[in-house]
C-alpha cells in the first residue's frame, strides 16, 4: 500500500502540496511514483513561471511512462529542486522528501479544492 502523510494536501493527479504561507510545496505522492516505475528525469519548469490550477508545468518521465505533472494551485515558481535534474531517482526513494517546486500562490482559497491524506487514500485504493 502507497504511504500517504498526514498534513499534506492532495490533488486527484497525485500531486502532494505543502502550505508554508503562501507558499505551495509542490511534488508527487508514493502512489504516483510506485505507479510509475523508476523515474528517469524530470522536466521542470523555470523559477519565475506563472503556472495555473489544472494546468501542467512540467513530467516525469519513467523506463515505463511518461506523466505531466499538474499544478494543484495557480501561482508563480519561487524555486525548482535542481538536484532532481541530476538525480530524478530522488522521487522513488523519497516522494515526500522530495519536492519539486516551490510556488507562492496567486489564489490560496484553491486549497480548498484538495484532498486531505484521508479522502486521497479513498481515491487510491
Amino acid at each position: 500500500m502507497s504511504k500517504i502523510v498526514e498534513g499534506l494536501l492532495y490533488s486527484e493527479s497525485h500531486e502532494w502540496v505543502k502550505v508554508d504561507g503562501d507558499i505551495a510545496i509542490i511534488g508527487v505522492s508514493d502512489f504516483a511514483q510506485s505507479e510509475m516505475g523508476d523515474i528517469t528525469y524530470v522536466d521542470l519548469p523555470a523559477e519565475g513561471d506563472e503556472i495555473l490550477k489544472d494546468e501542467d508545468f512540467g513530467a516525469l518521465e519513467s523506463v515505463k511512462a511518461s506523466s505531466e505533472l499538474y499544478a494543484p494551485v495557480s501561482g508563480t515558481v519561487e524555486a525548482v529542486n535542481e538536484a532532481l535534474e541530476d538525480a530524478p531517482e530522488l522521487i522513488n526513494e523519497d516522494p515526500y522528501g522530495s519536492w519539486i517546486i516551490k510556488v507562492k500562490m496567486s489564489d490560496p482559497g484553491q486549497l480548498d479544492s484538495l484532498l486531505s491524506a484521508a479522502d486521497y487514500a479513498k481515491t487510491t485504493e
